[in-house]
């Protein structure tokens, strides 16, 4: 039997703020779509108080916030985006283009091809989220793309020396410390001063999202996310404090981050809101991590793994991170989640941080249907067909002829029998 013991916050209360957040943010892109850099530059002092002569950095000021840092935390930066680029390319390696004969004198293909160009968004106003900028442009830049630019608010008044230096080192061929809904619509919609782009990637707070939301079609996008969200899976192998050091490392994101503990264990069950305080007692992050655990926490207690498995695929968390005795069982049969963190000596914040696997990954039940960024969201996989013989022709033609006649689709039939009837001849000699 599941137990919950522990209830976040109902649907419709998480969705309170969504119309607001919608008609916001459909405003901003209407007035930056009619009036561009003057939108752009009044949204900019409105909302970060930051409106410097040129939203681009130069490539004096970007040796200048790199000039800023030490060694240790560029060698830091470096690391990171080593492993990162690691596992990318190995992922790029495993997209292969294809061309088969599928019948005698048929050709068909495919050719995996970078965008052209993309916009990475890089959070930063509450914290500066330098591993976004690996996840995104790095990655993109592995992929092949021509143009990545990276766009990140600025950081205590001035552009974020760590930002720019992980945006740098990862490859941006354009930076600027431009943030919020303004910096996504420039980048999307283009202006005098940014060219626009094809594809938008990266996370961002509610309203960034929503400009997403609200840009896809016109531009592609990686997927929508947001807030983050972490699902503990665990049994009697760990204990409480470890759970809830798991659990509050993520809703410190933000204070409607659901944290899910998914427990074969009445000890832990028991514990963890205890466990919980401890824990937040020494967090610099407290308030924030305290509102959305006991707003958006929740502790179910199962009877198996069987019954954990069942609540885990129903809440398709963003992040889950498996603690028992078996974490390969979990990985053999979970459909449904962000990314897999197994076992005890990893955890949520090496994916996000560094280990190599990329931290953009699907909320809100997205992982139904899609998995997190990664090299091939920048690569589209395109067909092609060639036909090599008249005979090869002929053959598909006739087969192509009759399924158009089954549609009522002349034009289509015509096209068919076009070369039917100038090929067979020369079939038949």
């Amino acid at each position: 039997m599941i137990q919950t013991l522990k209830h976040g916050r109902p649907p419709e209360a998480k969705a309170g703020l969504g119309a607001q957040v919608r008609a916001t943010v459909e405003a901003i892109l209407a007035d930056i779509e009619a009036r561009g850099d003057a939108a752009v530059r009044a949204y900019s002092q409105q909302f970060d108080r930051w409106s410097p002569a040129s939203f681009r950095l130069s490539a004096e000021e970007i040796a200048a916030c790199i000039a800023q840092l030490s060694p240790r935390t560029l060698d830091d930066i470096r690391f990171a985006q080593a492993q990162i680029r690691r596992f990318a390319q190995i992922q790029r390696d495993s997209m292969k283009d294809v061309e088969v004969e599928t019948l005698p004198g048929v050709i068909l293909g495919h050719r995996h091809i970078p965008v052209n160009s993309v916009g990475c968004y890089i959070p930063g106003g509450k914290y500066p989220l330098i591993a976004s900028a690996h996840m995104s442009v790095l990655t993109a830049k592995v992929a092949g793309v021509p143009r990545v630019i990276a766009c990140a608010p600025p950081f205590e008044g001035r552009p974020c020396p760590e930002i720019v230096a992980a945006m740098h080192l990862a490859g941006a061929d354009e930076i600027y410390c431009l943030g919020g809904v303004q910096a996504v619509a420039a980048m999307a919609l283009g202006t005098d001063t940014i060219p626009g782009v094809d594809m938008i990637v990266g996370p961002g707070n509610a309203y960034v999202a929503e400009a997403k939301r609200q840009l896809f079609g016109r531009v592609g996008i990686d997927l929508f996310a947001g807030p983050t969200e972490t699902m503990v899976i665990c049994d009697d192998t760990v204990d409480a404090e470890l759970v809830a050091v798991d659990l509050l490392g993520q809703a410190e994101h933000g204070p409607t981050s659901p944290a899910y503990c998914v427990t074969t264990s009445p000890k832990i069950a028991a514990e963890l809101p205890a466990a919980i305080e401890a824990v937040l007692a020494r967090l610099d992050t407290a308030p924030v991590a305290r509102t959305a655990w006991l707003d958006y926490g929740e502790i179910h207690l199962c009877d198996s793994d069987e019954e954990a498995l069942e609540v885990a695929e129903r809440l398709c968390s963003e992040h889950v991170q498996v603690m028992t005795k078996d974490p390969d069982w979990y990985l053999r049969r979970m459909t449904r989640y962000g990314a897999l963190f197994l076992g005890h000596r990893t955890n949520v914040s090496y994916g996000d941080k560094v280990i190599g696997t990329n931290h953009t990954l699907p909320t809100q039940g997205a992982g139904r249907y899609t998995g997190g960024l990664w090299v091939g969201k920048f690569i589209k996989t395109h067909t092609y067909q060639r036909v090599l013989t008249d005979a090869a022709s002929v053959l598909v033609g006739e087969y192509c002829s009759r399924l158009c006649g089954y549609e009522h689709m002349s034009g289509h039939k015509e096209q068919a029998d076009i070369r039917v009837r100038r090929l067979s001849r020369a079939v038949a000699a």
